[in-house]
Formats: C-alpha cells, sequence, structure tokens
C-alpha cells in the first residue's frame, strides 16, 4: 500500500510538471515572420538616445530600420506598442544559468580543461523565468571553488530550443577564474592552495606551463609551415590549451573577484604574461582602484548593492558603479543568481539613485556594457540597423519598479508574451486542479474497508499511465 502510493504521488507530480514545462515551450516562440514591425512606442536604443512614438523594422531577425516612420512591409506582422517602451534585450554577463550536474569542480585547483557548454540543460525552467524579466542573452559561467576554472558559454534565451539551439554562434570563448575566499575555502583544505598567496602561485604557474606549451605548437607550426615533414607534435594538453588561447588573446579570462589587493595582484600576473584581464566579476572594492583599472582596460561586472554577505564584500558601497564609470571604466550589472537576473532592469535603475548616472548611463549597465564585456557589441546591445532584433517591450519605463515586460523578442521572434503566459497559467492551474481531485477520489477509494475475499484492484495504473520517466516523460 504504501508503495503503491508513493509511486503514484510520484506519478501526479511528474506528470504536472511534464505539462508545465510542455505546456510553456510548445508555446514559447510565435512562428517566425520574415518581417516584423513594432509601431509607435517609445524607443531606448541606448546608443543614439530616445526616439518618442517610432518604430522598428525587423528582417530576417535583424534589425532593419529604426526611427519614427519604417516602411511596412506586406505581409508583416505588426506589433503596436503604443504607450509602451522598446530598449534592447538586457545581457547578463555573470550567470550560473542552464547549467546541468553542478558548477563547480572543486577536486582539483586547476579545472580548465572542463566545459560548461557540454552541459546546457535547455529545460532549466530558470531560462523562461529570466527571458519574462527581460534577459535575452547569458554568460553562463564555472563556479569559483578553483583558481582556475573552466570554459563558459554565452547563450541566447530561445525557450523551447535544445543546448545546441541556445548557444551564441559566434561568441567569443572565455575561461573562469577566481580569487579570494571561494578557491582557499575550508571545504577545499584537503588540497593545495589554502591560502591568497597560494592562489596566485597556483595560477602563476599555470601560465608558466602553459607557455611553454604555446611555444612548443608556435614552434611546431612554423617547421610545418616551412615545409619540414619529419617534426612530430607535441603531445596535447587540454587543460593547458585554453590558458594558451588566453595568453594568444583568443579565450577571455573572467575573474571573479572582491577584493582590491586581488585584483591587484591578477594585472600584475597578467602584464607578467602578456595578456588584459577581460572583466572582473563582482567586484565590490573595484572604486579603490578605479584608476588602475582604467589604465589595464579591464571591465569591472558588479553588483549594484549586494554586500556584507561574506567578510570579502564587506567594503563594497553602493556608489561603485557610478564612480567607477566616472572614471572611465567599463561596467556591467551581473546577476549572479537566477532571482537576481529577473530584474536586472532595477539594478541598475539603483545606480541612478546611488550614483547620478543618467537614464542611458544606467541602461547601458545591463545592455551595451555587458555585449562590449563578451565581445558581441557588434551584433546586440543596443537598438540599430543590421544588429540582432533582440528587444524588451516594457508597459512603464524600464527603469521604473513598474515595469514588466508584455514581449520579449530574440531574432525578431516573440519568445514571451505576457497575455500567453497569463493562459497557460490558467490551463496549467485546470490541469493540476483535476489532477488532485482524481488523486483525492483514489485516496478515498483506499481508505473504505475491504470485505472478505475482496481482490486488489487498485493495482499501480495510475504510475503506468505516465510516460516512463527517462524517455519522453521526462
Amino acid at each position: 500500500m504504501v508503495k503503491r502510493r508513493y509511486m503514484r504521488i510520484k506519478a501526479v507530480a511528474g506528470l504536472t510538471v511534464l505539462m508545465a514545462v510542455c505546456g510553456v515551450r510548445a508555446d514559447a516562440a510565435e512562428p517566425g515572420a520574415s518581417a516584423v514591425v513594432i509601431k509607435d512606442a517609445t524607443i531606448l536604443t541606448v546608443s543614439h538616445g530616445t526616439i518618442a512614438r517610432g518604430s522598428i523594422l525587423i528582417r530576417d531577425g535583424k534589425i532593419s530600420e529604426v526611427g519614427q516612420a519604417v516602411d511596412v512591409p506586406d505581409g508583416a506582422l505588426v506589433i503596436d506598442a503604443a504607450a509602451r517602451f522598446v530598449m534592447p534585450g538586457i545581457i547578463d554577463p555573470h550567470s550560473h544559468l542552464a547549467q546541468n550536474g553542478g558548477v563547480n569542480e572543486g577536486s582539483l585547483a586547476v579545472t580548465s580543461m572542463t566545459s560548461v557548454e557540454d552541459f546546457i540543460d535547455p529545460t532549466d525552467i530558470d531560462i523562461y523565468r529570466e527571458l519574462a524579466g527581460g534577459v535575452t542573452t547569458t554568460a553562463t559561467l564555472h563556479g569559483s571553488a578553483n583558481p582556475i576554472g573552466g570554459t563558459g558559454a554565452v547563450i541566447k534565451l530561445r525557450w523551447g530550443q535544445d543546448a545546441k539551439g541556445l548557444l551564441f554562434a559566434g561568441a567569443r570563448p572565455g575561461l573562469k577564474f577566481a580569487l579570494g575566499e571561494n578557491p582557499k575555502h575550508k571545504r577545499t583544505q584537503e588540497r593545495y592552495p589554502g591560502t591568497r598567496m597560494g592562489v596566485e602561485d597556483v595560477i602563476r604557474q599555470a601560465f608558466t606551463e602553459a607557455r611553454i606549451y604555446m611555444q612548443d605548437w608556435d614552434e611546431y607550426n612554423k617547421r610545418v609551415a616551412a615545409g619540414d615533414k619529419t617534426v612530430m607534435p607535441p603531445r596535447r594538453n587540454l587543460t593547458l590549451e585554453p590558458l594558451a588561447q588566453v595568453l594568444r588573446g583568443e579565450r577571455l579570462p573572467f575573474v571573479h573577484a572582491y577584493r582590491a589587493d586581488e585584483m591587484l595582484m591578477m594585472m600584475r600576473v597578467a602584464d607578467e604574461f602578456g595578456f588584459k584581464v577581460n572583466s572582473f566579476e563582482h567586484a565590490l572594492e573595484a572604486y579603490k582602484i578605479a584608476n588602475e583599472l582604467a589604465a589595464h582596460g579591464a571591465v569591472a561586472s558588479t553588483f549594484s548593492d549586494w554586500w556584507a554577505y561574506k567578510v570579502e564584500a564587506y567594503d563594497a558601497i553602493p556608489y561603485n558603479a557610478a564612480l567607477l564609470t566616472r572614471k572611465g571604466v567599463m561596467v556591467s550589472i551581473n546577476s549572479d543568481s537566477a532571482e537576481e537576473a529577473r530584474h536586472l532592469n532595477q539594478e541598475a535603475a539603483k545606480c541612478m539613485k546611488y550614483g547620478g548616472l543618467t537614464e542611458e548611463e544606467a541602461l547601458r549597465l545591463v545592455t551595451l556594457n555587458p555585449a562590449r564585456q563578451l565581445k558581441i557589441d557588434d551584433r546586440v546591445g543596443s537598438i540599430d540597423p543590421g544588429k540582432d532584433a533582440d528587444l524588451v517591450i516594457y508597459n512603464h519605463h524600464p527603469l521604473s519598479v513598474y515595469a514588466v515586460p508584455q514581449k520579449v523578442l530574440i531574432d525578431g521572434q516573440v519568445y514571451f508574451d505576457i497575455q500567453k503566459d497569463l493562459v497557460i497559467r490558467k490551463r496549467m492551474a485546470e490541469e493540476r486542479k483535476t489532477l488532485e481531485e482524481k488523486d483525492r477520489q483514489t485516496r478515498d477509494k483506499e481508505r473504505q474497508p475491504r470485505k472478505p475475499g475482496d481482490r486488489d484492484t487498485v493495482k499501480d495504473k495510475n504510475a503506468t499511465e505516465v510516460p516512463p520517466q527517462g524517455k519522453e516523460g521526462e
């Protein structure tokens, strides 16, 4: 009886989740139209000001025209955005979204051979939730348990696509590094390092080995190009290859860091080995070394007002982003959280309150600046002809606390529509109610006293009616 009851509960719960996911996924993106027009909106271009009562023409997933009057091709999908605001899709430059199987390989100090891209989970419901918050692109990264972590992936939140369909084609690859408490945390005391000095040593030693590895391959390629057919290629090392790519400028180093002294240390190591730190992630004490960051050219990817959640975050201030901006440092606001990612527009607005940034400067923190950080600003980050049509339509100004995305487009397709979402929610609630009522009736039947000689007629049919787990019923 207990086993039957458990199987039935598991089956009903599994079916509810299955219908919830499939219900949303099936209706996520509207059929693609060759031409789409968003008309009569207040357009926040981010790159060249605001256009009142403007329109956007989208052809084949790209922005074709932007202005107060655009051509409306025959058969175009027309979206009436009167009294609405349109801005570029939000770009989250630091998240752990859609990762299947954990974000930290903490067994070794250097795990650059591991790859987030190989384990993208397209069924992660947070993809849809962040999409509903206006996020269209995110960099999903390895965690911070290692001085040198794994390679990341840039994805577009095309809810309903498979893992390959989420990948941002042509985006520059990255590699995660981490400084501070996390890579020397007590959970890792069974392995080296256990101090900040040790973290620096691990990174310097790894780059020393990578430089030799790179030189060996450069010599081999030089001799092959010269016609030498006797030379043997060096042995491939999957741990050192990503680091050699950083040294060549082919892979972007993303460095988790909080304290100013550690960021200075990492910039010195980078100068020693001849590469640039692409970005310091979180960077809560970056305001202390704004001039040095500007001279190095590193992006400060930070929070608006998160601090004091651990000892190295105690010196954070809410003026960080604004002070860095005024000193010429490129700044982005990242989430590091599936919940925070749903309101990054409001996190940008906080930087206006605390630091006096303009509307356009604030919007750049979550659009054009992270696009530049990820080296994809030729494709996304602003509303300009030729760029991907990744757009968010809000009911209020996106820097308002009342702003709620009404539609979210990626590559010109509507992947989120709040009205359609409300219909799906209602349908799911009705289906859930039906399932719960069936479950209640079955339980009531089981509670009825049995007469002598009655056979077990309940069986396990409620569990077997659901598609088997691990196949189409997952």
